[in-house]
């Protein structure tokens, strides 16, 4: 684990803020279950020092995420967040997202998107 005042790094993902909003980018072959869910929520808040940004949350290089991974960071993973742009890069990467989106209800303004721009424009909104 990597810390300093303006970047975290743990087993599964670096994070940084920049412009009001959170970069959280997640490592190669990343697979997300409950006590990976429940680490990364803990040490991005802790990084944060409680204090709400929106993130962009790049998930191009997570390999698998259960259900349960995937609800715990829909509901309890909100926790600090006005908002949540999912940053992914494959058809088929969207169509679950999208999927997710729609089954697990995340409590923050959500989106998915391909092109790292418009994520950034969708948060700038929530700054």
């Amino acid at each position: 684990m990597t810390e300093s005042p303006d970047c975290y790094e743990n087993q599964y993902a670096r994070f940084w803020i920049a412009d009001g909003i959170l970069f959280f980018v997640y490592k190669e072959n990343v697979c997300i279950d409950r006590a990976a869910a429940q680490q990364i929520v803990s040490d991005r808040i802790h990084f944060q020092n409680e204090k709400s940004y929106p993130i962009l949350c790049d998930i191009r290089t997570i390999s698998c995420a259960d259900k349960v991974g995937r609800d715990y960071l829909a509901q309890s993973g909100s926790v600090f967040t006005k908002a949540v742009a999912l940053l992914t890069n494959q058809q088929v990467s969207l169509t679950i997202s999208s999927f997710y989106l729609e089954i697990s209800k995340p409590a923050v303004p959500t989106q998915v998107f391909i092109v790292q721009q418009e994520a950034i424009a969708f948060l700038q909104n929530y700054v």
